[in-house]
């Protein structure tokens, strides 16, 4: 899906991945579920573009349904992975998340439960090698993604922003729509080892000067960062 002159979306409001398109090549943000690769090659080709155009995956936390073809470009491709070195173990599957679920209904868990599972969720490849990144840090990928630490999903959860794209990717930072109960609008994400942290890292976002908001998981938000940050606040209120 074509968001913008600079800007793809492969997979759904459950599970979502971005791609940064650019005259230098394409940046991949998050890598979704193992079961995606064939929706990147096809979007790929809708670019004009091959897997010998991405020059980097970046990695918005290391959950499995974020990491779920990154080894697999890194291996036939050599395509580096970033991850924030907070994050760096839990992409290599050497820690695990200990976040509760919370409340939920049926409905939406067994169509997040279902979606994960037809699209090699439960096939998850850990990484063997990463590049870790750090806060404030723009990587020398297509786009000039900066690199914005917001810990409280995991230690290492990023945003990463990219003034071409127009877009800031917020990985599990928030949601606009919740995996556990299929509430639509920006709110905290589920998950969440330590939600008063992730609250509170979302003000590192407020001088973001970008139009879409995008999240692993819910529609892409056009609204710009601001309004976002109003409704995340009143849903967590």
């Amino acid at each position: 899906m074509k968001l913008g002159s600079h800007l793809h979306r492969i997979g759904n409001d459950i599970v979502a991945v971005y791609l940064i398109d650019t005259d230098e090549g394409v940046t991949v943000i998050d890598a979704g579920l193992a079961g995606q690769w064939n929706e990147l090659t096809a979007e790929l080709a809708t670019m004009g573009r091959s897997l010998a155009d991405v020059r980097g995956v970046i990695l918005t936390h290391g959950d499995t349904d974020h990491i779920g073809f990154a080894e697999r470009l890194r291996r036939e491709q050599g395509v580096p992975i970033y991850v924030h070195g907070a994050d760096a173990a839990r992409a290599r599957g050497e820690v695990k998340s200990k976040a509760s679920w919370g409340s939920f209904k049926i409905g939406a868990l067994s169509k997040f439960l279902w979606y994960a599972s037809t699209h090699g969720g439960l096939r998850t490849t850990y990484l063997t090698e990463v590049v870790e990144v750090q806060d404030g840090q723009v990587l020398d990928l297509p786009g000039a993604p900066q690199i914005i630490g917001l810990p409280g999903h995991s230690p290492g959860s990023i945003a990463v922003y990219s003034p071409l794209a127009d877009a800031v990717f917020v990985g599990d930072g928030l949601t606009t729509r919740h995996v556990l109960t299929g509430q639509n609008g920006p709110q905290p994400a589920p998950f969440t080892d330590d939600p008063k942290e992730a609250a509170a890292s979302l003000s590192r976002l407020e001088g973001v000067d970008a139009t879409w908001v995008l999240p692993g998981h819910g529609t892409p938000w056009n609204g710009g960062v601001k309004e976002a940050m109003r409704q995340v606040k009143a849903a967590a209120s």
